[in-house]
């Protein structure tokens, strides 16, 4: 099993990153802030306007370490990583599979399928710790919709009919999400989801976290050898990572939804960790850090997953998830097993 590395967030504007002696070093001006072995760390996000070595990237090209490279409000500006890893052989298959009706129909309905239950199995946890009953009743009202939608899923045989099934539960999942809420010390609403930009404080907590666990995908992807751009569910576009995109579905209630809905609850994030313009709300550094600390712990602990049986770091899932796509294409598993969580 691979073993789970860290990955470097770079928050501080104007720093200047650069290798020594094996390690990825961290200017500010005339000081050294920071020294970590290379070998710890496979990936690194950069947030803002920062200078990174040619040096430091050819080491990371050569060692297989990614460095993405953020706006300072979270968006996702491009992506360094060195040769294409994997037999080449894996990426033809991938690309003939996607000629293969049966076989998309069959994946993207596992991995919507995952989506609901993982969907159902977080607004079911809230609805056990809601202390309002009215809550408690309109958060169980979304768990039988979205049954509802699994039942209709199930008898779906084309993939532009799932994607109109799969879009009608988002909208009641993020109906019930201020439910799960309710009560949080900061007072914060969801109200409906925005993404570019993101209005409120919890659509920018949540549009964060999504990009961390999008990029995170896309590097595992790479590490197996698929291609992150060849995706089944959501439609091919020029510089989008679509198959990552796909595996998100599945992983983003379960990874980031209760994450963020947890900062809220327990108070981790306050109004004084956001900024907003004009047109927006986005998390400032101390909010990124606040965030992406918890993130970090969060990865570290373990769970059973629920197809291979075996414990593994939370921050695995999108490494094996991959992994176990990679086996159906080698003709190893007859089928993907999405992530589901116990």
């Amino acid at each position: 099993m691979k073993k789970l590395l860290n990955t470097l967030y770079v928050l501080t504007p104007e720093s200047y990153l650069f290798c020594r002696n094996e390690n990825i070093c961290i200017r500010i001006g005339e000081q050294e802030k920071l020294s970590v072995p290379a070998l710890t760390i496979d990936s690194i996000v950069c947030f803002g306007k920062m200078t990174v070595s040619t040096p430091l990237l050819e080491y990371c090209g050569t060692h297989g370490i990614s460095v993405t490279f953020v706006s300072d409000t979270g968006r996702f500006m491009g992506r360094f990583y060195g040769p294409v890893s994997g037999n080449v052989l894996l990426r033809k298959r991938q690309y003939d599979s996607m000629q293969d009706p049966g076989f998309c129909r069959q994946l993207v309905q596992s991995i919507l399928l995952a989506k609901l239950r993982n969907s159902k199995l977080v607004l079911m946890r809230s609805a056990r710790t809601a202390k309002n009953e009215d809550v408690k009743q309109a958060l169980t009202q979304g768990v039988v919709q979205l049954s509802q939608a699994v039942e209709s899923l199930l008898q779906c045989d084309d993939v532009d009919s799932m994607r109109g099934i799969e879009g009608a539960a988002a909208s009641v999942y993020f109906s019930r999400f201020d439910d799960m809420l309710a009560g949080n010390p900061g007072g914060f609403r969801f109200e409906t989801r925005s993404r570019r930009p993101p209005r409120n404080e919890v659509n920018a907590a949540l549009s964060f976290t999504y990009m961390i666990l999008t990029s995170q995908i896309q590097s595992a992807m790479e590490t197996v050898g698929l291609d992150p751009a060849a995706g089944y569910l959501h439609t091919l576009r020029p510089g989008r990572a679509s198959f990552a995109l796909d595996l998100v579905e599945e992983l983003r209630a379960p990874l980031c939804d209760r994450f963020v809905i947890s900062l809220f609850n327990k108070g981790q994030l306050s109004s004084s960790d956001f900024e907003k313009d004009e047109e927006a709300v986005y998390l400032n550094e101390h909010g990124r850090r606040t965030l992406l600390s918890s993130w970090q712990r969060r990865k570290q602990e373990e769970i059973t997953h629920p197809f291979l049986g075996e414990k593994m770091q939370i921050g695995m899932i999108p490494y094996v998830q991959s992994m176990l796509f990679a086996r159906v294409l080698r003709g190893d598993l007859d089928y993907y097993p999405p992530f589901v969580w116990r």
